[in-house]
């Protein structure tokens, strides 16, 4: 009787498990349809446990300093007052809050950004100095001439961060009362490799450019080999780095006169001048404005231009810098008579007549 009822007990529990052997030998299993309601709470815990571990490493990643920053940059824009500025203009104008020290009175004081992008001896320092003998302009020099700064965009981006957030440190600096804050980048230094990077960048963050060329790229090109040969001598003398040249030493180095390869002056003249139009191309989107050296030298006028174009007030620009060659070209190469017959005729004929008065 016991051994029956077991026997029933068996085959009933057998039957919530239905095995179906048919033509595809499939196996059937009925599972129970709801979780227990612990195991729902178990879950629930675990997400918010996960939850507050990740908020907590990102803010250990980002330091109490960058919290502080945020902080100040949001009091600082709210308690500026922004309804003096074009709403065209707004994307342009900066409250910087620098880590290393209070910008006080001139906390309120817009900053503009801005980059002055050029080419090797295309008059770039030159231009640079002028600017930073204005009293409310920064231009922190070239900063990406080392490569680590701009081994990749990361690299690139966190160094433009220090330099419009005020914290590069370096003499242009004008600390407090900067209205204008900017460097100066080489085509050859990272740019044009990252150039859709870094066209975002600038438009995101308002940055302004000033493009910098040389019309003139046989003078352009006279002049990157008398400094290369400049280099030379300085390493020979143990002097690595350069400096702005004294009357004695620009004297001495404009009677260098280089000899030109004419079998490859023009290909190398055609590869400069595409190189720029291609990087101007590629920029273009970003707001800037356009100069050329020789243009700045026959009218400095066109200063104005720029300090206007920055939105810091008009006064007069002064420069220490010493020019180099002041001479005509034809004085200037040894094998000027080869240059000028390889190159007249040509489209860049206008490049052996094209002097300029200093």
């Amino acid at each position: 009787m016991w051994g029956a009822r077991g026997e029933e007990k068996a085959s009933g529990a057998c039957e919530e498990w239905s095995y179906q052997l048919g033509n595809k030998d499939t196996l059937s299993l009925k599972a129970p349809k709801k979780s227990p309601l612990a195991l729902r709470m178990v879950v629930l815990t675990m997400t918010m446990i996960c939850g507050v571990f990740i908020c907590s490493m990102c803010m250990k990643q980002l330091g109490s300093d960058s919290w502080s920053r945020i902080v100040k940059i949001q009091v600082a824009e709210q308690s500026c007052n922004k309804s003096l500025v074009p709403p065209s203009e707004v994307q342009f104008v900066h409250y910087p809050q620098p880590l290393n020290y209070s910008r006080k009175e001139c906390t309120c004081t817009p900053v503009r950004f801005f980059a002055i992008i050029s080419s090797q001896r295309s008059g770039s320092g030159w231009f640079e100095t002028l600017l930073n003998s204005h009293i409310n302009v920064s231009s922190n020099g070239e900063i990406f001439s080392k490569k680590e700064r701009r081994s990749n965009i990361s690299s690139i981006i966190k160094t433009m961060d220090m330099v419009y957030n005020l914290d590069w440190n370096s003499s242009a600096s004008k600390n407090e009362c900067t209205a204008a804050a900017g460097f100066k980048w080489m085509l050859n230094q990272g740019l044009v490799a990252n150039h859709a990077a870094v066209v975002d960048y600038f438009n995101q963050r308002g940055v302004s450019v000033i493009f910098l060329f040389r019309r003139n790229l046989l003078r352009q090109m006279v002049s990157q080999l008398a400094n290369n040969h400049d280099r030379y001598l300085k390493q020979l003398k143990g002097k690595h780095k350069a400096h702005v040249h004294t009357k004695d030493e620009a004297n001495i180095l404009a009677k260098y006169k280089p000899r030109l390869n004419t079998t490859t002056l023009m290909w190398s003249l055609k590869q400069a001048d595409d190189y720029t139009r291609k990087a101007l191309e590629n920029l273009k989107s970003v707001r800037h404005i356009t100069l050329y050296y020789e243009d700045l030298i026959q009218n400095r006028t066109m200063l104005g231009e720029v300090l206007d174009f920055l939105k810091v007030p008009v006064r007069k620009l002064v420069s220490r810098h010493v020019k180099i060659h002041t001479k005509p070209l034809s004085d200037q190469i040894e094998n000027w008579d080869e240059v000028y017959n390889a190159l007249n005729g040509t489209k860049f004929e206008s490049f052996l007549n094209a002097d300029y008065r200093t």
